[in-house]
Formats: structure tokens, C-alpha cells, sequence
């Protein structure tokens, strides 16, 4: 009697049913675990303690009745992003122009040491205009504004808000069947994707971990900052009196994060539904008790373990980038340069979602570091062999402009970019939590979807009721 032996795929099929099933039940026993602790613990307690007549002032209690109630939580969460978001912009802007400055005069003094040593002009533009002022361009956009984020966003944390965030918007992320942890990872987010993929861990669930990791880029990191600052700034908020306009582009900034959040939740949502279909685990978050910051901690970690440590990693990535935007803008084929060239090519892409081949093309670029958008924007815009920097607002709106900017161009450019694919940082990180090349994928083709598809649906909609 002869016995069939499996096949490879079918023992295949059958193992990774079996870590399914495995999964699931580690998952409802971890739960009724947690949850019988708590009921025990409970039940315990009321045995044990006995209540005197005179409560004891709960300090901690009274600011959660307000910080978490239903009614002043989320005005009191949108307050201090808000804040956030306007000292970060309002804060960032002096330091920014002055760093640029700097490390453009130290540019001019590279050319006239190249010039000394009699280096070739081609040298001189690819190591110069090309890999240092990419170089330069990041740092002095990117530096100032994590400077003050993240030692903010660190305050948040040290003194225990964190938690209240994350406890507010926990019933919504269980209505998408994620988990409540996710909204910490999201805060992590909007420093950097990277940061926020590594914070995924605390998720103990492999299900619910990998709808955090995959979600994690719908919320807008630091690089895509002054891409969206610039729009709200140049064609929304310069329509109002100077004195309001930073206002403004702080409540742009919020609008735009809770459509962020809303997408993550959506997408949240259908994953957990389909791809990651399963039962929401138990989530169990114990709410640190108030209390005063650790300055020089704070001060530590936002700084040297947070800013420092994703500067270096947009640095390494910016530097070949640079080079690439150089080589595109300066190597020619017939009359026309590489840049010109692929522009052409993705332009009729380009007006379906109301952008244009430039704008396309400047996003394929900036993969390594999306801090390189807008230069790279420009510089294909001004036809130029390197990335420049306009004097002025005004100044850069009119280059926008006379180059078919419309309403529906920025709207379309802003939706782009928090949807778009994350950066190649973000992926690797991506690569290294996973293990797993086709997550990792997924990871970029979700969110490239979302993105033409939200585009596409917003400026066709747009051009209908007469924009653009």
C-alpha cells in the first residue's frame, strides 16, 4: 500500500494554518488572562480595602475627568496639537534661514577650494550643487523643526499624556479592529515613520503589530512638514492679514492630521477585515499618574535618541539622492535633459490625479529623504543643472503659478504627500520589523494606492465644480 507524500506547498499551506490557529489562541488566552487578573484583582480589592468616611484628594483623578471625558478630551487633544504645531512652525522658521545660510556660505567655500585644486567642472557640480547641497537642503529644513517637536512631544510623554491620548482614541482604533497602542505609534509618526514602525512593538499581538506598521505612514512625518507648511502657507494662508496667517497653518496642519487619522482608521478598518482578518485583543493600559518632566531626560532622549539618530539616517540617504537629482538635471539625451525628459513621460499620470510630470517625478526622487521635494520641484520648474532656493513667497508662488498651479494642485500635492509611499528609511525599518519582503511591499503599495485613488477622486471632482 503506498502512502502519498505531501507536496512542499501543500506542508506549507498546512504550517502557516497551523501558526494562524496558534496565533489566535495565544492571542484569547493572553486576553483571558489579563482580563482575569484585573477581575481577580478587583474582587480582591474590595475584600481588602475598606473605604473611609473622608475620601482621599485624588489629584490624578480630578485631571483625568477632564483630560479624558468624552466631552473635553478631544478639544482639549486637538488644543495641545495645535500648540505643538504652531511653536514648531513659528519656531523653526529663523533657525532654518539662518542654518541654510550657513551651510551655503561653507558651500561657495567647497567651490572655491574645488576651483584651487583645479577639480573638473563635472566633479565640482556632482560632489557640490549635487551631494552637498542635497546634504545641505535636509539638514536646514529638517534640523529646526525636530528640534522643537520632538523635545515637545517628549514633554507630552514625560509628564503622562501619552497614555490620556492614546486611552481617548482607543475606541476608535477598536472599531477598525486595531489596536489602541497604535495611537502612541501614530504620535511616534509624526516625528518620524521609522520611529514610529520601531514603536510598534509594544503591540504584543503579530496581527494587530503588522496593521500599526502598515498604517503607520498615512500620518505625516517631520520630512513632509515644510512641503505641507508650504502650501498652506503660500496658497491658503497668505490670503489672510499676516498676523493670522501662522494661525491658519496651524489649523491646516490639524486639519490635515485628523484626515491622516482618519485614513489610518479606514485603512485600519479593511485590513483587519480582509488581509489581517481576526478578533481585537484585549487592550490593558495603566495611565502613569501626573508628573513633573525630567528636563535633562527629555532634553536626552528627543534630542540625541530621537532627533540626532533620524537626521543621521535622512542624511545617509540624502547624499546619493542628491547626486541623482544633479545627474538628471545636468546629463542630456538629444536636446533635453534626463529630468525633462521623464517629466514629459509621467505628466499624462500626472494631470489624472492633478499634478503634473515634474511634481511626479520630484516624489520618485525624493524616495531616500522627502525633504527634497520642493527643491527638486523647483529646480525642474527653473530648468536649472542644481537645486536653488527662491528669495521670497512671493517669489515661489509665482514660479508655481506660471507653471499651471492651481487650487486644485496644491490640494492634490498635499494629499499626495501624506498618503504617498513612506521614504526608504521608513521601508527598511519596515524590511527589519517584518522580516518580510512581501509586508514590506504591501507597505508601499497600500498607501501609493490610497493616494492616486484619493487623488484622483478630489481634483476630478474639483475640475467638475469648476477649479483649476
Amino acid at each position: 500500500m503506498m502512502v502519498a507524500t505531501p507536496k512542499k506547498a501543500e506542508l506549507k499551506e498546512l504550517l502557516d494554518r497551523v501558526q494562524r490557529v496558534a496565533s489566535s489562541i495565544r492571542e484569547s488566552l493572553d486576553d483571558h488572562i489579563t482580563s482575569s487578573i484585573y477581575a481577580d484583582a478587583k474582587l480582591i480589592a474590595s475584600k481588602a480595602v475598606t473605604k473611609t468616611e473622608v475620601p482621599e484628594i485624588d489629584i490624578d483623578a480630578k485631571i483625568d475627568r477632564i483630560m479624558t471625558s468624552r466631552i473635553t478630551g478631544f478639544p482639549i487633544m486637538f488644543a495641545l496639537m495645535m500648540g505643538i504645531f504652531w511653536l514648531t512652525i513659528e519656531g523653526a522658521n529663523i533657525p532654518s534661514h539662518l542654518l541654510a545660510e550657513g551651510l551655503f556660505w561653507l558651500e561657495d567655500q567647497f567651490v572655491l577650494l574645488f576651483r584651487w585644486f583645479g577639480a573638473p567642472m563635472w566633479l565640482e557640480g556632482l560632489v557640490i550643487h549635487g551631494i552637498y547641497r542635497g546634504l545641505a537642503w535636509v539638514v536646514s529644513v529638517m534640523l529646526p523643526p525636530m528640534a522643537i517637536f520632538f523635545p515637545l512631544l517628549t514633554l507630552l510623554e514625560d509628564v503622562g499624556y501619552l497614555a490620556r491620548f492614546a486611552f481617548n482614541i482607543d475606541r476608535l482604533f477598536k472599531w477598525a479592529g486595531a489596536h489602541g497602542k497604535q495611537a502612541i505609534t501614530m504620535v511616534m509618526g509624526m516625528g518620524c515613520n521609522a520611529a514610529g514602525v520601531i514603536s510598534c512593538r509594544t503591540i504584543s499581538s503579530p496581527r494587530e503589530r503588522l496593521i500599526a506598521i502598515l498604517t503607520n505612514n498615512f500620518v505625516p512625518c517631520n520630512g513632509r512638514w515644510p512641503l505641507l507648511i508650504l502650501m498652506t502657507t503660500v496658497f491658503v494662508a497668505s490670503k489672510f492679514p499676516p498676523a493670522l496667517s501662522s494661525v491658519v497653518s496651524s489649523l491646516l496642519m490639524v486639519a490635515i492630521i485628523m484626515f491622516s487619522i482618519l485614513t489610518t482608521l479606514i485603512v485600519s478598518a479593511i485590513l483587519s477585515r480582509t488581509l489581517l482578518k481576526g478578533e481585537t485583543s484585549f487592550f490593558v493600559l495603566e495611565l502613569p499618574s501626573y508628573r513633573r518632566p525630567k528636563i535633562i531626560h527629555v532634553l536626552y532622549t528627543s534630542l540625541i535618541d530621537r532627533t540626532i539618530k533620524v537626521l543621521y539616517r535622512a542624511v545617509v540617504w540624502a547624499m546619493p539622492a542628491g547626486a541623482l537629482i544633479w545627474i538628471l538635471g545636468n546629463v542630456h539625451i538629444g536636446s533635453e535633459t534626463i529630468m525633462a525628459q521623464i517629466a514629459g513621460v509621467l505628466s499624462p499620470v500626472g494631470l489624472l490625479i492633478g499634478l503634473d510630470g515634474i511634481i511626479l517625478l520630484a516624489f520618485i526622487v525624493a524616495i531616500p529623504a522627502n525633504e527634497i521635494v520642493i527643491p527638486t520641484i523647483i529646480m525642474g520648474y527653473m530648468g536649472t543643472s542644481m537645486m536653488v532656493e527662491l528669495e521670497s513667497m512671493a517669489e515661489l508662488q509665482a514660479l508655481f503659478v506660471a507653471h499651471g498651479f492651481t487650487v486644485v494642485t496644491a490640494i492634490s500635492l498635499m494629499l499626495f504627500s501624506v498618503l504617498h509611499y513612506p521614504c526608504a528609511t521608513t521601508t527598511h525599518t519596515i524590511w527589519k520589523e517584518t522580516g518580510s519582503v512581501r509586508w514590506t511591499l504591501l507597505s508601499n503599495l497600500i498607501p501609493l494606492t490610497v493616494a492616486f485613488l484619493t487623488c484622483f477622486i478630489v481634483s476630478q471632482a474639483l475640475y467638475a465644480l469648476g477649479f483649476g
